[in-house]
């Protein structure tokens, strides 16, 4: 039954954090999550069955001692009901102060853990920038912060401790005091008993109510594993009566219409009024200043972030009436930092499996990855580092573009895909594009205005908002912010 619980209740986590949206990853630290999956779930796995079984133990031998005093002297019963009394009264005022002072504890490891992984995440920056000293000086004020905070609850352990020994003696001084008040009436080995079993009551009752303790302790764990049960979540992933047939996309033509979109509830649109149409097949080029709201249109044509106002069509359907599943499964998009788990290159070409070796290889010949990876150990097979360290930039993105022909979708997003790529590199994704996505309709997101110039048309956003459209000559004989922006780049 604990396994199962556990188990449940880890399903439950995982998918709380899956379907969420992705401002809950902005907003939330990576040390919490870490927290949550690893600290507060070995506590739901391992330390809530043990105390369970500890308080069951120590509460049956409780009264076992508590039965042979009444037994051995009567009279007992008389300052037990009393002394129970202020032992419940000590449980009740200290596991109150100790499951406060269990949730600072937590949130301060939360901010512990969120440090250190965010150091190791940026540790090449904070050498660069020889920044060690500061880093180091931070983590230490954090753990002191959870050392002070871990401090109070054994100061809380010792007080409690110091009056359990006053109740466990008291016990002690009743049971004598029953036993020579009823000296006439009892042998001297049934006071001996009586005494003797009193004697064992201060540590059976300490390991009471430390069980008790530490279990009622141990259960804000499973409290935490539930935080995210109440938290926003995703669109459904699929629709019992999805709006779209398939094969959907057939041509891929993207409208957007009135389109508006934020990215809290709390702040302005950071995208508002924009309506436009991509035909089916068509290359859109998106430019413009950084904050314009570009990459703000591939998050809600993909509804990482629902609309505020207006809507998205695909093919003449809404595409909030498409589950998030099918919708997704339908667009490829490379993003500026190309993304590679740890895994082999097969595994990141094709994560589910559902391509055969050749077409792999085709799809890297396309993209002029076939000989590095034929000179590669285990060629397909070879292991890919973490975030893809042991690729360059370059051919992390030919990767991905591989994996784009592969998928084969209708609709294509580079969002800044050729930012940090080298103009080799750039040149054979373009070639790529021109050649191999002839069908398909692109929108390509750039701040490089070079990279936009073989479209046949290009949207120039500023402040939310579609401002120009047009093929790039006609904007640069506009002489308006396209022509800007070609200026300030030196085109």
């Amino acid at each position: 039954g604990g396994v199962q619980a556990s188990s449940l209740l880890f399903q439950r986590l995982l998918r709380d954090v899956a379907r969420s949206p992705i401002g809950f990853f902005e907003r939330t630290p990576v040390g919490n999550l870490l927290n949550h999956f690893s600290k507060e779930m070995d506590t739901v796995d391992v330390e809530i069955p043990d105390k369970l079984q500890a308080l069951l133990t120590y509460t049956f031998g409780l009264l076992e001692v508590c039965l042979a005093v009444m037994t051995a002297t009567p009279l007992a019963i008389v300052a037990i009901l009393p002394l129970m009394l202020l032992y419940a009264g000590f449980q009740s005022l200290y596991v109150a102060t100790l499951c406060q002072l269990r949730r600072i504890e937590s949130a301060s490891y939360s901010s512990v853990c969120s440090h250190v992984a965010e150091m190791f995440q940026g540790s090449a920056v904070v050498r660069a920038f020889q920044a060690q000293d500061h880093f180091v000086a931070q983590s230490d004020a954090l753990m002191d912060m959870n050392q002070r905070v871990s401090f109070p609850r054994l100061v809380a352990d010792r007080w409690l401790a110091v009056n359990l020994e006053l109740l466990g003696n008291g016990l002690v001084f009743v049971a004598a005091m029953c036993a020579v008040l009823s000296k006439a009436h009892l042998s001297a080995g049934l006071v001996g008993f009586s005494v003797s079993a009193a004697l064992q009551v201060t540590q059976t009752l300490q390991w009471v109510v430390r069980s008790w303790t530490d279990l009622e302790n141990s259960m804000l764990s499973v409290e935490r594993v539930q935080d995210y049960a109440h938290t926003p979540k995703e669109a459904p992933w699929t629709l019992p009566a999805c709006a779209a047939r398939p094969p959907w996309p057939r041509g891929g033509q993207i409208e957007f219409r009135d389109f508006g979109l934020r990215h809290w509830p709390e702040l302005p649109l950071a995208v508002r009024g924009v309506s436009f149409q991509v035909h089916a097949g068509e290359k859109v080029g998106i430019v413009g200043r950084t904050g314009a709201g570009k990459s703000s249109l591939a998050g809600g044509l993909l509804r990482l972030q629902e609309a505020a106002e207006g809507g998205v069509w695909i093919d003449g359907v809404p595409i909030t009436q498409v589950g998030l599943h099918m919708l997704r499964s339908r667009i490829t998009i490379i993003p500026q930092d190309p993304v590679l788990i740890p895994g082999s290159l097969r595994m990141n070409l094709d994560l589910l499996q559902e391509h055969s070796d050749d077409a792999i290889w085709a799809a890297l010949e396309t993209v002029q990855l076939k000989a590095f990876v034929a000179s590669l150990p285990g060629q397909l097979q070879h292991e890919c580092a973490e975030h893809g360290e042991n690729l360059s930039v370059g051919q992390k993105q030919l990767l991905c573009l591989a994996r784009a022909l592969l998928r084969n979708t209708q609709i294509l997003i580079l969002d800044e895909a050729m930012a940090a790529v080298d103009p080799g590199t750039e040149l054979q994704m373009q070639a790529a594009l021109g050649h191999w996505f002839a069908r398909c309709t692109v929108l390509l997101i750039a701040h490089r205005l070079r990279s936009v110039m073989g479209c046949g048309r290009v949207l120039v956003m500023d402040n939310g908002q579609v401002v120009e459209s047009g093929s790039p000559a006609q904007l640069l004989g506009q002489q308006g912010l396209f022509y800007r922006l070609a200026q300030e780049s030196g085109l």
